[in-house]
């Protein structure tokens, strides 16, 4: 395969991850305007889910900060096993699904928050799986020996190792807190569906634990 063949297989993979994310946050959208946690808006339990979501949400942008750091744009173009890709191959994915499951806390309700983390990573894994196969081909035996040696998705903190981020691009950086900016938003949006749904003018069509 061409390298022109390859970088439009890797920007296919790209898009398709965008839009795995779009359709995810949509999912959560629905979930939320429509349904409620057994636990009330303003009772303790509900504002206690809900800040430790705004905690995994903080903490998902920041994972992807880091992350960006240091793949630096060379994710087709060298193997990173430095900072987080010493611990996780795909560490975007797993912060992604950190702060994901941050904003199904903010319905207030444990189940919706794993259930959301979770079908991130389930859908984030088909993209993995093709990328693998990508970066297999123009990476070769060094990505093949890495894949050996570092797990796919759950970090294994006993293989970090701190290296450096020679590879920085102050503009994948911006594009990146961009994308997790959507995260934040989630949390004033889905406090108006709360008043609106308190107040009855949103229907509560479910509710869940």
């Amino acid at each position: 395969m061409t390298d022109d063949a390859l970088t439009t297989n890797l920007r296919s993979y790209q898009r398709l991850r965008r839009l795995t994310l779009a359709a995810l946050l949509a999912l959560v959208f629905f979930v939320l305007l429509f349904g409620q946690s057994v636990f009330p808006p303003e009772t303790v339990v509900h504002e206690a889910i809900e800040m430790s979501g705004i905690v995994l949400i903080v903490i998902g942008i920041a994972g992807r900060l880091w992350s960006t750091l240091y793949i630096g744009g060379r994710k087709a173009a060298a193997v990173v096993t430095d900072g987080p890709y010493s611990i996780t191959r795909n560490p975007l994915y797993v912060f992604s699904s950190v702060a994901a499951m941050g904003v199904g806390a903010q319905m207030g309700s444990i189940t919706v928050a794993i259930g959301f983390g979770l079908a991130c990573a389930a859908a984030f894994h088909v993209v993995i799986l093709r990328e693998e196969r990508f970066l297999t081909t123009k990476l070769g035996a060094e990505y093949t020996d890495y894949i050996a040696t570092v797990p796919r998705f759950l970090p294994n903190p006993a293989l970090y190792r701190e290296g450096d981020a020679t590879g920085f691009k102050p503009q994948l950086l911006l594009t990146t807190l961009i994308d997790g900016l959507v995260f934040l938003v989630a949390m004033p949006l889905f406090e108006i569906i709360d008043a609106a749904q308190l107040s009855g003018t949103l229907p509560v069509l479910f509710r869940v634990p």
